[in-house]
């Protein structure tokens, strides 16, 4: 059986090359992810698109909560092929729409 020694020097080496590779791979994980988000959304004429599951978790809503707003007219969607889609513009203008202030006495 062989006994290889290992030097405080080796496992800086060591220590330099895997925390180099650790950096690569954060930040292709960080591209793909951002990639991955770019595709869930698009842009169609100057307008930002997003899915209804990602409206839920925006504004914090159940499915069904989300689907009255639709049946009653206050948010506006488009739906193509079975796939419900909001204008990130129309979600910010019922936002400021419907903000309140409440005043201090």
């Amino acid at each position: 059986m062989e006994v290889t020694i290992i030097t405080a020097e080796d496992f800086e080496l060591f220590k330099a090359e895997f925390f180099s590779q650790f950096e690569k791979l954060a930040a292709d994980l960080k591209e793909l992810t951002a990639e991955k988000q770019k595709n869930k959304t698009f842009e169609y004429e100057g307008k930002r698109w997003i899915k209804s599951h990602q409206v839920q978790r925006l504004l914090g809503i159940s499915p069904g909560t989300l689907q009255n707003l639709r049946i009653n007219g206050t948010m506006p969607f488009t739906k193509i092929g079975g796939v419900i889609y909001y204008s990130q513009e129309d979600i910010n203008s019922l936002m400021q729409r419907n903000m309140r202030i409440r005043k201090i006495q």
